[in-house]
């Protein structure tokens, strides 16, 4: 498996349209929840792409609320290879290459509740109560990389 992390208009169309059905077929269909997957953040973010030969298998993308906060999301593993361990290797590598961005001083997810304490395994903290977030529970966490000194 192969693990890259790219730009929006670095990715070839075939792997914008896996990443695209790969996102809908996790968040849309398996967990039947309709909701505008497409939210123009794509074009700014930089996405880590988990291929296996030329299918896509793993995803999440990084994209930057202001300077010096990044925020993780749409964390997803293809049902065939859940359970080996790659949604860990790929927060690995996502903050890995966070902790190369000068300026970045917090990191920020939308966690599914149920999955809270995966990231607060990478040092991740709840700052929020639980809500419904499209009927699924939902718990913000940010995880400090610098502090001011």
């Amino acid at each position: 498996m192969e693990i890259q992390i790219k730009k929006f208009r670095q990715l070839s169309l075939d792997e914008l349209y896996e990443i695209l059905k790969l996102r809908v077929d996790v968040f849309v269909v398996e967990q039947k929840c309709a909701y505008p997957e497409l939210d123009n953040k794509d074009q700014h973010a930089n996405h880590l792409i988990v291929s296996n030969g030329n299918q896509v298998v793993g995803y999440l993308r990084i994209y930057y609320p202001d300077p010096t906060r990044a925020a993780i999301g749409r964390v997803l593993t293809l049902e065939s290879f859940r359970g080996q361990g790659l949604s860990r290797k790929m927060m690995e590598e996502a903050l890995s290459f966070l902790q190369d961005k000068s300026k970045i001083e917090t990191i920020y997810l939308q966690a599914q509740e149920h999955l809270s304490n995966f990231y607060a395994s990478f040092g991740f903290e709840k700052t929020s109560d639980v809500y419904l977030d499209d009927g699924i529970p939902h718990v913000d966490m940010e995880k400090i990389v610098k502090t001011e000194e």
